[in-house]
């Protein structure tokens, strides 16, 4: 595997260079809630592109250990606003239709 750095090309090992890949992108996955927990490499060389997918598994998910359902009023509402609107215009879209903004 060739991998570029700066102006030089380094020779790597395919396993040391999938394992620089995973090393990235479990950074950018813990360092980032909404990225999701698999991590996925794509391989490519001169004779076959190969997709492993998932690479492995980052962030597992726990079971649960105990229910988390709250009765109504256990969280004190401090304060309430209601804000009213006026509607100005009404559309109605059908299947496969979007309103073009015109402004």
């Amino acid at each position: 595997c060739f991998f570029r750095c700066w102006d030089r090309f380094v020779m790597w090992k395919e396993e040391e260079a999938k394992q620089l890949v995973r090393d990235a992108i479990a950074a950018g996955i813990f360092n980032d809630l909404g990225s999701g927990s698999n991590i996925d490499l794509c391989v490519i060389t001169a004779d076959k592109t190969e997709y492993l997918r998932p690479y492995e598994v980052a962030n597992v998910k726990n079971q649960r250990q105990w229910d988390y359902k709250y009765k109504k009023g256990t969280t004190p509402v401090l304060e309430k606003t209601v804000v009213p609107f006026e509607m100005t215009k009404e559309i109605t879209l059908t299947a496969g239709e979007e309103e073009m903004e015109t402004q």
